[in-house]
């Protein structure tokens, strides 16, 4: 049995953390992610963008509160990484690798 491949862009822990919240819901608040993944606006962007570059992630602009918020939802291409990410993490946890 081979082992399925890990995904380097969904690898780093705040992207996976990021993902893992995305597909338990419809969207995220920018500020609830930000929270969650314990990072700073900056690295949050950079991650979201590098999400955003492999069309894993959509980032939608709203007002709230008269303020301008960012929301971000889980592509079904995204899904579809992250489900296959977590396949290949369970595949070495289970001594399988």
């Amino acid at each position: 049995m081979t082992m399925p491949d890990l995904n380097m862009v969904l690898h780093p822990p705040a992207r996976l953390q990021i993902c893992a919240v995305l597909a338990n819901v419809d969207e995220a608040e920018f500020a609830r992610l930000k929270t969650i993944a314990g990072v700073t606006d900056s690295v949050l962007s950079k991650h979201l963008s590098a999400l955003a570059e492999e069309d894993y992630v959509k980032l939608r602009k709203a007002a709230l509160d008269g303020r301008q918020r960012t929301w971000v939802s889980l592509t079904r291409t995204g899904r579809a990484a992250f489900a296959g990410h977590l396949a290949a993490l369970q595949h070495l946890a289970a001594g399988l690798g």
